[in-house]
């Protein structure tokens, strides 16, 4: 009795032990590698609707990888900024804690994220046993460097003579075809790196990450990018004469500086180039992600590597007389995020849960049964690889400041009830997304939609408790300070 009882026991924790491998996607003989790709300003309507600026978008080999995994419909960045977008994935915490959420802020000052506790996803990995690779634009900003094997930054390819070429301005607003063969491009170099990984033998498992600079600008590609576009095919986005209009004073000033950019391209009459530019860097970026995971299906590791490509933001085209990112609006805050996990993910999935780029890192620890630390911000989305319909509680945050007034939080909160964002402690704006998918009415004052903002305004962190912005390097009084130097 006793024997079977043992027995009994003995194989109900072989076949827990078993159901937790699958789980996780690891095992312990043949452990998880990690293949992370990560895309600059590479919109999610890429795959959702390829029709939306151009007659096709092409990008076979991201359709490819949407199709061999989980194709996250409505993943949303943290913040709509690179530096804190990718210092909140991939240190597991979320701008309303860290301080973090633009560009401009010295992330060396943010006590929470600078913790010893604080590990990367490159840390983490490192901690475990793994090689740790990284080349091109991965973290930008905050980065724990020993805990990378090797790692190689990006740098912008060099203007083309001449530049700029469109001739609206100076700096990164610019398009145009670049001088430089494609091998000799930075993106091209970062997935010449990360091929050379995929060809050697690793006596250990590896997580290995490629991110390009493209298609951030300026967008510059060889001509044969912008042929796949012609200009007489070029569908630009619809645009709203009072779109403005009905904007609080705080979301008013997230449109200026470059924002305000958009409208010196349309009123130019080049605003057709400037999508076909657009186009073009982004089918140049596919072309990069697609030799290197052809590289990974051509090594001995492609059954156990985990794949997770995603882009740390979106992009405004003129939607809302807005150009680049730094909103809280569907274009600035929507992204790509797509997981194919050997043995886990759901071949072909398609996910429209509200999920987060927050919730990355506790996926790929999970999948790789590794432990995360305690602070994540994240949820794993282990259970939707495994079935993309399975019950979920769907919101997405992101958290945004003002270059100058560093003292203000915004934060949006998404979900299907539409998008509810607070600017500040007092002003705020509601969209109805089922009934208006260009967020072109604030319905805010609407008593209609009353309990839904009540419901909504509920889930956004406190802005009493919510972390204040770190001080911006570019506050008034530095800008005046930079500009007396300049003149002595």
């Amino acid at each position: 009795m006793r024997f079977r009882l043992a027995l009994s026991i003995f194989i109900g924790a072989i076949l827990s032990l078993s159901a937790c491998s699958a789980c996780a996607g690891a095992s312990p003989d043949k452990p998880m590698n990690v293949l992370f790709l990560v895309a600059d300003d590479l919109n999610s309507w890429l795959l959702e609707d390829a029709d939306r600026y151009a007659g096709r978008v092409v990008a076979p080999n991201l359709r490819k990888l949407a199709a061999s995994g989980v194709n996250f419909t409505r993943a949303y960045t943290a913040a709509p900024v690179c530096s804190p977008s990718r210092t909140a994935f991939f240190s597991g915490v979320a701008p309303w804690k860290s301080g973090i959420y633009n560009n401009a802020q010295t992330i060396n000052k943010s006590e929470v994220v600078n913790r010893d506790e604080v590990l990367s996803l490159a840390g983490l990995f490192k901690k475990n046993g793994y090689g740790t690779f990284g080349y091109g634009k991965i973290t930008h900003g905050w980065d724990q460097k020993k805990h990378w094997d090797d790692k190689v930054g990006h740098k912008r390819d060099p203007a083309p003579p001449g530049a700029p070429l469109a001739g609206l301005s100076g700096g990164e607003q610019d398009w145009g075809i670049i001088h430089l063969a494609e091998d000799q491009m930075n993106d091209t170099g970062g997935a010449n790196k990360a091929i050379a990984v995929l060809e050697k033998q690793h006596a250990k498992p590896f997580f290995l990450a490629y991110g390009t600079f493209n298609p951030h600008m300026p967008w510059y590609v060889p001509k044969k990018y912008f042929d796949m576009y012609p200009l007489d095919q070029i569908v630009l986005p619809e645009l709203k004469a009072d779109d403005l209009d009905d904007f609080p004073p705080l979301a008013k000033a997230v449109s200026d500086g470059i924002g305000s950019f958009a409208d010196k391209v349309i009123e130019s009459g080049q605003h057709k180039k400037a999508v076909q530019a657009y186009l073009a860097t982004t089918t140049y970026v596919d072309t990069q992600f697609g030799r290197v995971l052809d590289a990974l299906e051509n090594s001995p590791y492609n059954d156990n590597t985990i794949v997770v490509f995603l882009t740390d933001h979106g992009f405004h085209l003129g939607e809302k007389h807005h150009w680049q990112k730094t909103t809280l609006w569907e274009e600035g805050t929507h992204t790509l995020l797509m997981f194919r996990a050997p043995g886990v993910s759901k071949t072909g999935g398609v996910s429209e849960r509200f999920v987060s780029l927050m919730d990355i890192y506790p996926t790929l620890a999970e999948l790789c049964g590794l432990t995360p630390p305690a602070y994540i911000d994240g949820r794993s989305l282990v259970p939707l690889l495994k079935d993309p319909k399975a019950p979920w509680e769907s919101t997405a945050i992101t958290g945004l400041c003002d270059k100058s007034k560093t003292d203000l939080a915004y934060i949006s909160i998404r979900n299907e009830l539409g998008r509810y964002t607070r600017y500040g402690a007092n002003e705020e704006e509601f969209y109805d997304a089922t009934k208006d998918p260009h967020e072109w009415t604030n319905q805010i004052d609407n008593s209609k939609y009353a309990t839904t903002v009540d419901r909504l305004r509920a889930l956004v962190p406190s802005f009493e408790e919510a972390a204040q912005p770190l001080p911006s390097a570019l506050t008034t009084k530095r800008r005046g300070t930079r500009k007396e130097k300049k003149k002595n």
